[in-house]
């Protein structure tokens, strides 16, 4: 793909601008239910380099096989001959509508529908927006892709921490400065927890975000005072402790036949039998639901 000759005079903006377009005005940001309620609110963009030490630091923690920016372009675009700082990693945040945080918190066992709608047609959207912002890009003479999207891209397994994959949207968020991880290994970011998240490696330059933080706990009441843990009391799994998130227990959950019969009973047939289900509990009625929470406080 030839180089832009006139680079776009505020790249920030114009991706900015691409991202929440797209989820303002594309008619894929929906539930598909009958009411066609909306999936996402307005995002949050930030941005990282390809060269910031913290992705060298995520695959010695995480694997070996988790990607730094440089690797999943170069093996996209193997003749391009990209340098780590040439690359820009630009990261969202997806945060759930307040019609839908609502229907969850009122739930104990059980993600609401609107929530598991969420989860499957909200995530559809946000692989069209991965899809979207590569296009945008590179229609515009800009190398891009979206790690979770290519063909090489699983989930594996990690000696240290069990279930992962190549490419991390929480990581590539907390070194992009949105946020930071909870007790519960959900990212808190300024719009709360209560989010999802997607990422697009570019060659192009655009100013990382400042990163408000200096530990990855730092927005987490548990960690920064020793208080809350409402996440621990919203697991209908027990999967979260104050040692941590046990995701195994939390899979197994999700898949159990008592489960499943509450999704075949009370949610549209539309969207039985995907292999997406989420439950969420632990992302609602909590002091970090929809912000960086400032005290223990109760949730709304």
């Amino acid at each position: 793909m030839p180089k832009r000759d006139t680079p776009v005079e505020n790249p920030r903006a114009w991706i900015e601008a691409t991202i929440k377009d797209f989820i303002a005005r594309s008619p894929e940001n929906s539930l598909s239910n009958e009411a066609n309620d909306r999936a996402w609110a307005e995002p949050l963009v930030g941005y990282s380099q390809g060269d910031d030490p913290l992705y060298q630091e995520f695959k010695e923690h995480i694997d070996s096989f988790h990607w730094t920016p440089v690797e999943i372009f170069t093996d996209t675009f193997p003749s391009s001959k990209a340098r780590p700082e040439e690359l820009t990693v630009i990261s969202w945040v997806l945060p759930h509508t307040d019609t839908i945080k609502a229907d969850n918190r009122r739930q104990k066992d059980y993600p609401a529908e609107r929530w598991a709608r969420a989860r499957i047609y909200g995530e559809s959207a946000n692989e069209k927006l991965r899809a979207h912002v590569v296009r945008v890009l590179q229609d515009a003479g800009y190398e891009a892709v979206a790690p979770v999207l290519c063909p090489r891209f699983e989930r594996k397994m990690s000696e240290r921490y069990g279930a992962a994959s190549t490419w991390s949207e929480r990581h590539a968020a907390y070194a992009s400065g949105l946020g930071t991880f909870g007790l519960c290994d959900g990212l808190i970011t300024p719009k709360g927890k209560a989010v999802r998240l997607g990422s697009v490696v570019a060659r192009i330059k655009i100013p990382s975000t400042l990163r408000r933080y200096n530990d990855h706990h730092a927005y987490c009441l548990f960690f920064a005072e020793g208080t809350c843990g409402k996440c621990i009391e919203r697991c209908p799994a027990g999967a979260i402790t104050e040692a941590g998130h046990d995701k195994v227990k939390c899979i197994h959950y999700r898949k159990t036949a008592v489960f499943t019969r509450y999704v075949e009973t009370h949610f549209g047939s539309d969207i039985l039998g995907s292999p997406r289900y989420g439950c969420g509990l632990c992302q609602t009625k909590i002091p970090c639901e929809s912000k960086i929470p400032s005290r223990p406080d109760d949730a709304q």
